[in-house]
């Protein structure tokens, strides 16, 4: 079994601190959701802040194919709230990598 790429530790908030910011966010929302999922994260697509906390969409490697261009990537809405703690998530997408978006 592949070990997992160590990575920082994002620090959560405490009460009376101030929200975390969109990369403390992503970084919480891609860290928690590694966790739970068997697959790691390759980057986040975007984040946006919502009353009680941000919305991350989270890019995950799903199966590894040769050549690369053929590999399935997912994407996932993560959703954590003020303190950075997971709410829920969910896979939105599934795609070829060498896929260009629907305009």
């Amino acid at each position: 079994m592949a070990e997992r790429e160590s990575r920082p530790t994002a620090t959560k908030t405490s009460p009376g601190s101030r929200p975390p910011r969109p990369a403390e966010a992503a970084r919480q929302a891609c860290d928690q959701l590694a966790s739970l999922i068997v697959h790691e994260p390759e980057g986040v697509s975007g984040v946006t802040r919502h009353e009680d906390g941000w919305v991350v969409s989270v890019d995950v490697l799903e199966v590894a194919r040769i050549p690369d261009t053929t590999s399935l990537l997912a994407t996932y809405e993560v959703r954590v709230d003020e303190r950075g703690e997971l709410q829920e998530y969910r896979r939105v997408r599934r795609y070829r990598r060498g896929a260009a978006d629907d305009c």
